[in-house]
């Protein structure tokens, strides 16, 4: 597979910034998104979307933790 182009890159960012805003906007609802999802496929590498998937989720839980803090699990170190 070839690099994507200037143009390409810029259309897969636009994509997923429009449908991570609407997730945002959603509550993560996805079928509330699916449209943009599919936009969100369509222009960008598979590789690509299963990164920036990815990469949600990591920010989202480093956002939590910045926020909540960490509290290890009740069971963790007991035997």
């Amino acid at each position: 597979m070839a690099a994507p182009t200037k143009e390409e890159r810029k259309a897969c960012w636009g994509a997923r910034d429009e449908f991570w805003q609407c997730l945002d906007s959603h509550g993560d609802d996805a079928a509330k998104c699916e449209k943009l999802r599919r936009a969100f496929e369509s222009r960008c590498p598979q590789q690509w979307v299963k990164h920036f998937d990815k990469r949600r989720d990591f920010l989202k839980y480093k956002k939590k933790l910045e926020t909540e803090g960490y509290s290890p699990p009740e069971a963790a170190g007991k035997v």
